[in-house]
């Protein structure tokens, strides 16, 4: 079983860049896919980007090119540096975990959540 608590949301403005961490508790984050996904209001919670224990990487056709998601198994942590931020990009962002067996973009196969840090982006 595995934490997660993200941090580094915030407020910025259009063409701005935040971090997002994600801290995972447990010794075997690195046998698990971590991902990023996002649910503005009303929305449905949407795939952003995800990171297999190879290192292989997957995003979302709106973010490509300007979010890239990194993890660091030693510490038991997980990144999203977003460039380039669009209004569009405003809303909540989940950390979440799957056991990697495969990669899915899908969130209802991914086991473990955390609470969710806020993006906002103001044009």
């Amino acid at each position: 079983q595995v934490q997660l608590v993200e941090s580094g949301g915030g407020s910025v403005q259009a063409e701005g860049s935040l971090r997002l961490s994600c801290a995972a508790s447990g010794r075997t984050f690195n046998t698990y896919t971590m991902g990023w996904f996002r649910q503005a209001p009303g929305k449905d919670r949407d795939f952003v980007a995800a990171i297999r224990r190879s290192g292989d990487t997957y995003y979302g056709d709106s973010v490509k090119g300007r979010f890239t998601i990194s993890r660091n198994n030693a510490v038991n942590m997980m990144y999203l540096q977003m460039n380039s931020l669009k209004p569009e990009d405003t809303a909540v962002y989940y950390c979440a975990a799957r056991p990697d067996y495969s990669m899915s973009t899908s969130y209802l196969t991914y086991n473990y959540w955390g609470q969710g840090t806020q993006v906002t982006v103001s044009s």
